[in-house]
């Protein structure tokens, strides 16, 4: 007897190898992210993006996307490198990152797609990195959104160049940013040169840092929301094994997060931009 039609999207669910997304899906399915966005949605400083033609950039399982839809976007295209070899890896994994992600996460994109079917969503699926985005490539958006990107690319600002030239509204963004560095140096734009090649990271900016790069690529700032946490989901690391978090260092940590942002999780911070229409002059 063929299964029902929760059943079946269940055992899909089960067969992606690593969700990256905590996603509410028909028939009272709950996808096992390692993060989980659900409870930061109130805290996001969201435009009015009904009818409006809007970009998810970075999309992996599609947070974001779903989320516009859901909120009445008239269009929704999401973004993403199409294999895991073409994350911006550092020179020493450059030869068996992808490989290496492949082998834990499975195919690129393959949540997305899960989760569009069970959703019944009309958003589109286009592969194309952050760097290559172009009216000539995608169109202009009157709302764009990327969340969690900028720390995983060797050059965020010029990203958020190619955003803004696709962008002809508003720009949500958020993004992780280290707490320590914003805490001691509030008002100077600094980042952590974190270089993790194992995890390809970057660079990490104070929320000061965070907000200066959004500027310098063409952006002036219409909202800020101060640091906050994006819980860990069920698959996360952490959750799995929380003899980690109770150790010396890991309650450390989450004291001095919970401190600053009355949560644990990965701190981020979030603004909404609009494109800068003219130059600043240039101060010689």
């Amino acid at each position: 007897m063929p299964g029902t039609v929760s059943s079946v999207q269940a055992r899909a669910v089960e067969e992606v190898a690593l969700w990256y997304h905590t996603l509410e899906l028909p028939g009272a399915i709950v996808t096992p992210g390692w993060f989980d966005l659900r409870g930061c949605l109130d805290k996001l400083p969201w435009p009015d993006v009904r009818g409006k033609r809007c970009l998810d950039v970075g999309t992996y399982d599609g947070f974001y996307a779903f989320e516009l839809e859901r909120r009445g976007a008239a269009e929704v295209i999401a973004t993403d490198i199409p294999d895991h070899e073409d994350w911006d890896w550092p020179a020493a994994a450059r030869a068996g990152g992808g490989e290496v992600l492949a082998s834990l996460a499975g195919p690129k994109g393959h949540g997305f797609e899960v989760a569009r079917a069970a959703l019944g969503s009309s958003v589109e699926k286009r592969m194309i990195s952050a760097y290559h985005l172009t009216p000539e490539a995608v169109g202009t958006f009157d709302v764009v959104v990327c969340g969690s990107l900028m720390l995983h690319l060797r050059d965020p600002v010029r990203a958020l160049e190619s955003i803004r030239s696709v962008c002809r509204g508003s720009f949500l963004s958020i993004e992780e940013v280290s707490l320590p560095l914003s805490a001691a140096l509030p008002r100077h734009p600094v980042a952590d040169m974190r270089f993790d090649e194992n995890r390809c990271q970057w660079w990490v900016a104070n929320a000061a840092g965070y907000g200066r790069m959004v500027r310098i690529a063409g952006f002036e700032l219409a909202t800020t929301v101060r640091p906050f946490c994006v819980p860990f989901g069920a698959a996360h690391p952490v959750c799995r094994d929380p003899g980690g978090a109770r150790s010396a260092r890991g309650l450390a940590t989450a004291t001095f997060r919970r401190l600053l942002t009355g949560g644990f999780g990965v701190p981020h911070a979030a603004l909404l931009a609009r494109p800068r229409l003219q130059a600043p002059p240039v101060r010689l």
